[in-house]
């Protein structure tokens, strides 16, 4: 998994355009590309889980302009290995063999 963090101002370019990025993250999850979305409280940012891989992500972000846009600033991309969570994250994504620690 890849989680990407944003970081927000209150540019008009960014509020128009969050509309659309929106029903794009929305498509996104109903193709099990995206796990989880969603702003920072204040909206001073937000945090995306994404399922693929780094490649894919970086993909993704390319074809959504919202990522370039004034307002919105990529803080950090981070592979994530989750070790706790419910269905078929529990025991991390290696299975629980102990690939990843916490």
């Amino acid at each position: 998994m890849i989680c990407v963090e944003l970081s927000f101002t209150d540019e008009p370019a960014r509020l128009a355009a969050r509309p659309a990025h929106r029903n794009r993250l929305r498509a996104l999850h109903e193709q099990g590309a995206l796990l989880l979305a969603g702003p920072w409280d204040g909206d001073s940012g937000a945090l995306l889980v994404f399922t693929g891989d780094r490649a894919e992500v970086d993909r993704l972000m390319a074809d959504d302009p919202y990522f370039t846009i004034a307002g919105v600033d990529v803080v950090a991309v981070r592979g994530w290995r989750p070790v706790i969570g419910p269905g078929r994250f529990a025991g991390g994504v290696d299975g629980g063999t102990g690939g990843a620690s916490c």
